[in-house]
């Protein structure tokens, strides 16, 4: 019995630590430099991280999944793009994000595009691939739409 119960423990930890471990980067540049050496597509993710409950729900039933970790560590290079009502960021944080909500025409949250992204004369060209949003159903229903999206590249 006290086997059954460290094992139970260990999986359990094991799988919070695999969510944990997820990277997001928060700067652009350096996910498109991470992005260009890696050869994956950008996953960026517009969010308002502590007033949508949408956002909210989409990093709970997803994001924060060890499905989304093993998927996001083959397939992509993630980045959050935050638009928190109470939470403190930097002006460069907050104009960074501005100007990449206009770039991607993002008009609700969340959204998650997917793109490429090469810097050209110190500023960075983006090329959509695709965009969603929340998607009913967890991780196998999002990673579906993601799946097909990433296809289309």
């Amino acid at each position: 019995m006290k086997k059954a119960i460290i094992l139970v423990a260990f999986i359990l930890g094991t799988l919070t630590i695999q969510a944990q471990e997820l990277k997001w980067e928060t700067d652009i540049n350096k996910a498109i430099s991470v992005s260009n050496k890696t050869k994956k597509p950008l996953l960026l993710f517009f969010t308002g991280s502590d007033w949508c409950g949408w956002c909210i729900r989409l990093q709970k039933e997803v994001l924060k999944t060890p499905e989304f970790k093993t998927w996001a560590a083959k397939n992509v290079v993630l980045v959050e793009l935050d638009y928190p009502r109470s939470v403190p960021q930097t002006d460069a944080i907050k104009a960074q994000n501005n100007a990449l909500q206009q770039t991607f025409g993002v008009q609700g949250f969340p959204t998650v595009w997917f793109a490429k992204s090469t810097v050209k004369g110190g500023k960075p060209s983006f090329t959509g691939i695709g965009s969603t949003g929340y998607v009913a159903g967890g991780p196998k229903a999002f990673l579906a739409v993601a799946d097909g999206i990433l296809k289309t590249k």
